[in-house]
């Protein structure tokens, strides 16, 4: 048991889109990601998905709806869902899901991430 300096795991990696194991729970992983542009629809069959705004403004876009993020404010996107983050400068996030989950979800191609990736 130690503590978790987050601003010091984000001063670890640039890389976006791709995020970066911190912490696991039981069968959950804690991610830091750097976030910036567009990234792809998708969606995640078989889990939720937690999104927490740490430093920026995150939108995400579903099919019906647009929701926009702030620091200190956080969305679950159900299981099935089909998203698509976006930021238009960078913004810093944690991801909570379990492990294994693919970055993008059903759909892969460029922008999937090494997954599994601790820092």
């Amino acid at each position: 048991m130690k503590s978790i300096n987050l601003s010091e795991k984000f001063k670890k990696f640039s890389d976006l889109w791709s995020p970066k194991i911190i912490a696991e729970m039981n069968d959950y992983q804690f991610k830091l990601v750097k976030v910036v542009g567009d990234f792809v629809w998708h969606k995640h069959e078989d889990t939720d998905e937690t999104f927490i705004v740490l430093c920026g403004e995150l939108t995400i876009k579903f099919r019906d709806r647009t929701v926009t993020l702030s620091k200190g404010e956080m969305i679950i996107v159900p299981r099935g869902i089909e998203h698509k983050p976006t930021a238009t400068a960078e913004c810093q996030i944690m991801i909570i899901e379990p492990k294994g989950v693919v970055n993008t979800g059903n759909v892969g191609g460029v922008l999937t991430a090494k997954n599994d990736e601790w820092i």
